[in-house]
């Protein structure tokens, strides 16, 4: 999930370097077009031999032929931005309605809150809660998981990220620096006592709008920052993904993976990182798993297995729906966190205007990893824990998830049961109350 998932870039570009620039874009969606004919064919035989009173469908032959138009079907489709099917939660024994609003709107970005429907006011406290989604191909919704577990716990607001493809050339750029405006925008329209959750990407840009609120004694900076599976620091147990952005270097990302939004998308023009092209990373770094999964996937069409089946649609579904990044965000990113290594040298800058992370002493701070991650390596998250060394020591924990991966560590059935009470824990114990730094405490 993490922005630096770049093997598939790099094997689509080749070993030797082929040019992947401007037309590639233009390649897609010719090949993507090409195929509609095909995948026209494909629904109308899944019809004909689905059809009960098509005598076939009762056959193996039938079943088998329905189950492989199916599979070339949804292997070759282009999957929209899924929904989040979040209508209600339980809070206090008592399910309310959930209402989704858009509260805070800019071009590439909108806050989503979970607005509850309660008949009485819940006798717990509901914390506000900003979980600030990544920005590295998938949508959001990718966090449904998240948001359910907390809705019942907190009162909770997510950012929804544009896809780059949607956006007007008009509307002007966004990078890193934007990123951070962003998030430093909305934590003033939520106002005080707001807590934020970074999911892996963001880490870096929360890290750093905390900083910056920080050093101006901003009165709106949130009140505890919890930080999980991001690469705060990737020179720490580095991987492939790590290794293969040093090596490869910033002129040759923006040579071989930025490319322009064609015609007709309304963000014609735009340079972009193109989601087809992170989606390539995400598959290829476990190929043989999702092979076999659309092998299964034939054989419980064929037999029948329908409820197997529905986990797979809806697995994939959210999994294979990709947007595409700005061109600048990107390449930004990738120098900034994991060519350069710039934050936790000391470098990173906003706007010119260095991010100094020993200046939060009022925010508390949680970080959050997994044992097997393999996106952000053990201790790159952590590293957030010493550079934030004027935070008091009672006011930080990290908390490492035994035999988890990069998804586990916000999503699944060990992050409901062990790592959620543990973030729900540590908001509520600062809710409401401000770090008090070690040079501002009153003398014994």
């Amino acid at each position: 999930m993490a922005i630096g998932e770049f093997d598939g870039a790099a094997k689509l570009s080749g070993e030797n370097g082929i040019l992947l620039s401007a037309p590639l874009y233009w390649m897609y969606e010719m090949g993507h077009a090409a195929l509609n004919p095909s995948r026209a064919l494909a629904d109308v035989t899944k019809l004909f031999f689905r059809n009960p009173a098509n005598p076939l469908s009762h056959t193996t032959y039938g079943k088998t032929m329905a189950a492989a138009a199916e599979v070339f079907e949804r292997s070759t489709r282009r999957y929209q931005q899924p929904e989040w099917k979040i209508e209600s939660t339980v809070v206090g024994g008592e399910r309310v309605p959930v209402r989704i609003a858009t509260i805070w709107r800019r071009p590439f970005c909108n806050l989503l809150h979970f607005e509850r429907a309660f008949t009485r006011a819940p006798r717990r406290p509901q914390p506000k809660l900003l979980i600030v989604a990544p920005m590295s191909g998938h949508y959001p919704t990718l966090l449904r998981g998240t948001v359910e577990t907390f809705l019942p716990t907190h009162d909770v607001y997510i950012t929804e990220w544009v896809d780059a493809r949607m956006v007007p050339v008009a509307d002007g750029k966004f990078d890193l620096d934007d990123y951070i405006d962003y998030l430093i925008a909305m934590l003033h329209r939520l106002g005080g006592d707001t807590h934020v959750i970074a999911v892996c990407q963001p880490s870096v840009p929360v890290l750093a709008a905390v900083s910056l609120m920080e050093a101006d004694d901003d009165p709106l900076v949130p009140s505890s920052m919890v930080l999980m599976g991001g690469p705060i620091d990737t020179r720490i147990n580095p991987n492939a993904v790590n290794e293969l952005a040093e090596t490869r270097g910033l002129d040759w990302f923006r040579t071989h993976v930025i490319t322009k939004v064609p015609f007709p998308h309304a963000g014609f023009m735009r340079d972009v990182y193109p989601g087809f092209l992170q989606l390539n990373g995400f598959v290829s770094m476990n190929l043989e798993r999702h092979i076999e999964a659309h092998r299964n996937l034939f054989m419980q069409l064929v037999r029948g297995d329908g409820d197997s089946v529905q986990k797979h649609r809806e697995f994939y579904d959210e999994y294979l729906a990709v947007m595409d990044l700005t061109a600048e965000f990107y390449l930004q990113t990738v120098d900034t966190v994991f060519i350069r290594h710039a934050l936790p040298k000391g470098e990173m800058t906003h706007y010119g205007r260095k991010i100094d992370p020993t200046v939060i002493k009022r925010v508390a701070l949680m970080t959050v990893e997994g044992e097997n991650d393999d996106i952000s390596g053990v201790g790159q998250t952590e590293a957030a824990q010493r550079l934030c060394s004027n935070i008091p020591p009672e006011s930080k924990v990290h908390y490492l998830q035994p035999g988890v991966g990069h998804y586990g560590v916000f999503n699944g059935s060990r992050f409901r049961a062990e790592i959620a009470p543990r973030i729900s824990d540590f908001v509520l114990s600062h809710n409401g109350v401000r770090v008090q730094a070690a040079d501002s405490r009153p003398a014994a």
